[in-house]
């Protein structure tokens, strides 16, 4: 029975994390690193909208001759705050061969992506699983791969939030020079 109880406890802070999704936004707008697993690369990524990133992601194949450029939307779901999110989305590859001498073209496709993200600091730490698919061309049809990226945080949120208050201090004071000037040009 106690063991029903604890279940019951933990669905329902989990129930009221989710509630509060939108209230929270990502916390940077520009963020590039490396990314390392099966396959390894460079990673960068731009904040689009409130919870929707593009990434693209550079990766040379450990097992396969082929270097690939992804192009991915992303949408991420905060878990409890903005600092750690899961994130699911699509986009397209190309790759390019590195040896002359391969049986087959270089690929060419549809990929997706989905994983984990914490951001702590300027460091925005994820884990993914990223299979591609190959409309053509590409050693096999599939590939599965997964990874874990480190990004530096280029810009912050916070950065534009700041600029925005200080053009309204800087908006709010005119309007005050403003009103002094008026109520001296009437005496």
């Amino acid at each position: 029975m106690q063991y029903y109880s604890s279940n019951k406890k933990i669905f329902f802070i989990v129930f009221l994390a989710l509630l509060n999704l939108n209230s929270f936004s990502q916390s940077y707008f520009t963020a590039g690193g490396v990314r390392l697993g099966t396959d390894w690369g460079i990673t960068f990524q731009q904040r689009l909208l409130k919870h929707t990133t593009g990434e693209a992601i550079f990766q040379s194949s450990l097992f396969r001759e082929e270097l690939m450029l992804s192009a991915l939307l992303e949408q991420h779901y905060p878990i409890i705050s903005k600092r750690l999110n899961v994130y699911l989305g699509a986009g397209f590859h190309k790759g390019y061969l590195t040896s002359n001498n391969s049986t087959f073209k270089a690929p060419h496709g549809i990929s997706a992506i989905g994983g984990i993200e914490f951001t702590i600091a300027r460091f925005a730490i994820s884990y993914d699983y990223k299979p591609a698919f190959n409309l053509s061309g590409g050693e096999n049809t599939w590939y599965s791969q997964s990874g874990i990226s480190v990004r530096y945080v280029f810009i912050k949120q916070n950065l534009f939030k700041k600029i925005k208050r200080k053009r309204k201090r800087k908006k709010r004071k005119t309007k005050r020079i403003e009103r002094r000037e008026q109520i001296f040009k009437r005496k």
